[in-house]
């Protein structure tokens, strides 16, 4: 990958959980990543199920399944730019568009994941 180290995605309680990440949805994040021209700050890839469960996520959580990322987004233009660059992506990939952000009071993230077992497309606000 261009963009990013597989450590960026590993799970806070297992470092080497990284390699659990579906290549797909890491081909699609650099894509993105390249798109968007500014730098991607992974703040939860890959996910545990007892890390998923201690942070409060579904249990059918894309990160699970190494199809999800959230990525640190302060700049309110930057959060524009990666949803349309991601709509615009998933459409040309044929892949399901679901995107959350956060404001500050929930950490100021975006939320991107491509599992198809889910409602798309789908933008929702935390």
């Amino acid at each position: 990958m261009e963009y990013f180290k597989i450590k960026e995605f590993a799970s806070p309680d297992n470092p080497k959980s990284g390699k659990n990440m579906d290549i797909k949805f890491l081909r699609f994040i650099n894509e993105l990543r390249k798109r968007c021209k500014f730098p991607f700050i992974v703040t939860s890839g890959y996910r545990t199920p007892e890390h998923n469960k201690k942070v409060g996520g579904i249990e059918t959580s894309a990160h699970l399944k190494g199809l999800a990322c959230d990525i640190a987004m302060i700049d309110s233009k930057k959060r524009a730019r990666f949803v349309y660059e991601a709509m615009n992506l998933c459409s040309e990939l044929s892949l399901p568009f679901r995107v959350g952000l956060a404001g500050k009071s929930k950490g100021n993230f975006a939320h991107i994941d491509i599992d198809e077992t889910k409602k798309s497309p789908k933008i929702w606000i935390y």
